[in-house]
């Protein structure tokens, strides 16, 4: 980011100069450069924590200066260029504005300025957190804070690629053209009428077959194998209230991908086999928000259940005064509410829906990566220094360590299991937007929304796997209603 405030202020004092003397090669010496210093630094800490502390400091601080300094230089110039009237930016003809519209640089300034402003509000919380913890030392309240202030460090990388769309008008309008290209245009509906076509589908009929027959297989397991979860799940006590109702919430979500998702699938690929584009068309459109839907709550309630793993390690005997059936209620209906509105606004602007899914999605794998990060370092350092206890503020003070343990591998287990079926589908849908809507594409996103649908099929199984009493009440109930011994 210093980089680029200098190189705008030298793009302001150069004028027809700048290109001869800011080159590529240059250019490219300097980024390379940054990167061979910052993994130097990052790596003394390794060796004396203190040394790599006093260059951080040092760097950011002479960093923000050299950039604070470079932007009231340009907003100098280009304010004295204001009042008095002038034609360009600084006296003589040593002025970009000669060859460059001043307007034009304006912008670009305004642009880099925006990227830099929305960095420093992302990592200045964490850099306050961080100087109040020597002074007040390691303790939940601190903890905490560097853990959300780190979350909101990361949140900048998800940011900046829509500060340059937003910004910069050529990558703006090529990546608005790229989903147009996929979406087909401004609405879904006109989606559906390009996928309900014998031109793209023309030739695809065996596979959208076996899909039909593999997703109606896929449906009833999915059915049945959740539907009997949410049995067991009633009638087993050994899991703490607010962390049940989590399960019976993801459990919930993978029915209805069984009884609403997976049939519709079925009957959209029947019809576009049968050729009967009026029922291809309004299948599709019904599929779509429930499909987003499911996807969505899946992916902030696994992330809960981190986030509840997590506050059983930090708090200890308060863990169960804090999270609480009520509490935990409340995040569960909040969670199906926001997904269902973000699915619904694809009716209304498709763009709009991508942007809610590339943000949603990856806040709430960054969140649960952390989460799962934190748990498994304190488990680890307890294994190191062969501690009989998580420190003080742990569930572990009241339950067996080896009961949490195994709670959180349960959860992690499902959460991978998400990963592995919904990336293929993600992937497929990025190089969609890429290459166009074509056949080999289409056939990609199907065969994936299925592997998507699968993973509804699994967690039945994941559960009866990784936990116990879930085990032992399906055992129950199905040599209750089926004389199974």
């Amino acid at each position: 980011m210093t980089t680029i405030s200098v190189d705008r202020l030298l793009a302001l004092l150069l004028g027809l100069r700048y290109r001869q003397v800011v080159t590529l090669k240059r250019t490219r010496l300097i980024a390379i450069g940054g990167w061979i210093v910052s993994v130097v630094a990052a790596s003394t800490s390794f060796l004396n924590p203190l040394i790599g502390l006093l260059y951080q400091y040092i760097v950011i601080a002479f960093c923000l200066v050299t950039t604070i300094c470079a932007y009231i230089k340009i907003f100098m110039s280009l304010r004295h260029n204001q009042i008095h009237g002038q034609n360009h930016i600084v006296q003589g003809q040593s002025s970009q504005a000669n060859t460059l519209n001043k307007a034009r640089y304006r912008k670009a300034v305004y642009s880099a300025l925006w990227v830099q402003v929305t960095l420093v509000i992302c990592y200045l919380p964490y850099g306050i957190a961080a100087a109040l913890t020597p002074q007040r030392g390691i303790r939940l309240s601190t903890y905490l804070a560097l853990q959300f202030t780190a979350t909101l460090v990361l949140l900048n990388s998800s940011l900046n690629p829509f500060l340059y769309c937003w910004k910069i008008t050529e990558p703006h309008r090529r990546k608005v053209v790229e989903m147009e290209n996929f979406t087909g245009g401004e609405n879904l509906q006109t989606v559906a009428e390009r996928l309900c076509s014998a031109e793209l589908t023309g030739e695809v009929h065996s596979e959208l077959i076996f899909l039909s027959v593999v997703n109606t297989c896929l449906s009833i397991t999915a059915s049945l194998g959740n539907a009997l979860i949410l049995v067991a799940l009633y009638k087993d006590t050994s899991i703490h209230p607010p962390s049940k109702l989590l399960y019976c919430s993801l459990a919930i979500t993978d029915l209805c991908v069984g009884i609403i998702v997976e049939p519709l699938n079925v009957a959209h690929w029947t019809s576009v086999v049968n050729k009967r584009w009026d029922i291809c068309y309004y299948t599709y459109l019904t599929a779509y928000t429930p499909s987003v839907t499911l996807c969505s709550v899946s992916l902030v309630t696994l992330t809960a259940i981190s986030v509840d793993r997590l506050l059983a390690l930090l708090l200890g005997l308060r863990y169960r005064q804090v999270v609480t059936l009520k509490r935990t209620r409340l995040v569960a209906i909040g969670g199906w509410i926001v997904s269902i509105v973000g699915s619904s606004i694809s009716f209304l602007k498709p763009l709009i829906d991508s942007l809610y899914q590339y943000i949603g999605a990856p806040f709430w794998l960054v969140t649960t990566i952390c989460a799962y990060t934190k748990i498994f370092m304190s488990l680890r350092h307890n294994q190191i220094h062969g501690q009989n206890h998580v420190p003080q503020s742990s569930e572990v003070n009241t339950l067996n360590k080896a009961r949490y343990r195994k709670a959180v591998y349960s959860a992690l287990w499902v959460q991978v299991t998400l990963v592995i079926c919904y990336l293929p589908y993600g992937i497929a849908v990025a190089l969609t937007i890429q290459r166009g809507m074509s056949l080999s594409t289409y056939l990609a996103l199907q065969f994936r929304a299925t592997i998507v649908c699968l993973n509804s099929s699994l967690n039945p199984l994941l559960y009866c796997w990784k936990i116990t009493g879930v085990r032992q009440a399906v055992k129950e109930t199905l040599q209750l209603h089926f004389c199974i011994n």
